[in-house]
């Protein structure tokens, strides 16, 4: 992409509303604009990032064993009102009628719609374990939407919803998104911890946040040092496999970690002075078990080994990708803007031209361009014709994990100059070198 043809509004000035750092540089780097409280287009250079983190949650949800679909944003009133939740849920639930006076709701989460949906195929315990997914819009009325993409009342919900026979089957289903997780924020650039943590609307005995530790996290949370050293499953892991599910969840468990709502202070008392984590955090994903509250309400049922119909059970789990491109800000940034783990960024390395419409300058950034786009490399030609600080100031704050830098001084000696933006250290290649690098 050719940054003169492509829409990249940016403000030099900090935004006046704008109190974290990742509302602050969203704005400022043209990635997003408010339409309403707590509601945000995405632009282009946002869109980016958010299409790119949905793929990543996709890949590991797949991988998991869950099946994609696609849920509408509009419920029908009735269906919560089955399952006890239309009159518990509160203020934060949107509720609409319809020309003909039919109740409505816009969803904020899809628990009943996912159980209609079930009970409407579903017969026999030969077709489970299932598990379904989607990746769509919700909206959740907050009194006081602030923090941009944090806690904003429209939001992108990636929401998973697992359908067993029995407990332990579910409880497998658990694990295996459990680990699907931590795959996931890890695959993000994010070093996100498992945490005890309050069921909430949703219900049920079994939940754990996944928080990252950032300075402007919504609450105070508690865990054992060592989390921080944990690595996450690899590619290779073994979804299927009961025991290895198990014992990477309680590898992950063994140690203290837990919300404010569950935080046991005698419990953290007795760790050791230096182990102690007392940190704030952002919420990035939430699973729940919660087994039969919504499918006995609504006579979710299957016939069991012995022709007996029972309840199936049901767990759910969630991760916002909208939130999360704001939580990747707050982990990655420094005073120049933005530093994108590369899975997420919008575009991997940017050509910058220090001298536009210089004969050689320009056509050596013209074949680094082609070369790239044949290579199937994400890559954004700042060729508009303004400054070299200019250049690099836009570059950084938009956080393109790689800058060719191409001036005449370099180009007179066959090179061109490569900066990483995540530590700002630079090496000279010829272009030939630079390319490879790229593309290894």
């Amino acid at each position: 992409m050719r940054l003169s043809r492509y829409f990249l509004p940016i403000s030099r000035e900090t935004p006046k509303e704008a109190d974290i750092v990742s509302h602050r540089l969203m704005l400022r780097a043209g990635m997003m604009r408010q339409e309403a409280a707590g509601i945000y287009a995405f632009l282009p250079l946002g869109h980016r990032v958010l299409q790119k983190v949905c793929q990543v949650v996709r890949e590991e949800q797949n991988r998991a064993g869950a099946i994609e679909m696609l849920m509408p944003t509009i419920q029908s009133a009735d269906l919560w009102r089955e399952s006890g939740r239309y009159d518990d849920y509160g203020k934060e639930m949107l509720r609409i009628k319809d020309r003909h006076e039919r109740e409505m709701l816009y969803g904020p989460t899809n628990e009943e719609m996912i159980t209609d949906v079930f009970r409407s195929y579903v017969r026999s315990y030969k077709d489970l374990p299932l598990n379904l997914y989607h990746i769509q819009w919700k909206f959740r009325d907050e009194v006081r939407p602030r923090f941009g993409l944090m806690r904003g009342r429209e939001f992108l919900m990636k929401d998973a919803y697992s359908f067993d026979v029995d407990q332990a089957g579910a409880r497998h289903s658990y694990n295996k998104m459990f680990v699907a997780y931590l795959r996931t924020f890890a695959r993000l650039g994010l070093k996100a911890i498992p945490m005890r943590a309050d069921t909430g609307p949703i219900g049920g005995d079994l939940s754990h946040e996944f928080i990252i530790l950032a300075d402007t996290g919504e609450s105070e949370v508690f865990c054992h040092k060592d989390f921080l050293d944990f690595d996450a499953p690899g590619e290779g892991v073994d979804f299927d496999d009961v025991a290895a599910m198990q014992g990477i969840f309680e590898k992950w468990t063994s140690l203290y970690a837990a919300t404010s709502d569950m935080h046991d202070a005698d419990a953290f008392g007795v760790l050791p002075e230096p182990a102690k984590v007392s940190a704030r955090g952002i919420e990035v994903g939430h699973i729940f078990y919660f087994g039969t509250k919504y499918s006995e309400p609504m006579k979710a049922v299957v016939a069991g080994r012995d022709g007996a119909e029972k309840p199936v059970h049901m767990g759910s789990y969630g991760i916002g990708p909208s939130r999360l491109v704001a939580a990747i800000i707050e982990a990655s940034h420094d005073d120049a803007g933005i530093i994108w783990p590369e899975a997420v960024a919008p575009f991997k390395v940017a050509i910058l031209n220090l001298k536009q419409g210089g004969s050689e300058t320009d056509a050596a950034c013209e074949q680094l361009y082609r070369d790239l786009e044949a290579k199937r490399i994400d890559v954004l030609y700042h060729d508009l014709d303004e400054r070299p600080g200019s250049k690099f100031a836009t570059t950084d704050l938009i956080g393109i994990p790689w800058q060719i830098i191409v001036g005449p001084k370099g180009l007179a000696e066959g090179r061109v100059e490569l900066k990483k933006r995540a530590d700002g250290s630079r090496q000279l290649l010829t272009p030939a070198d630079a390319l490879a690098f790229l593309t290894q």
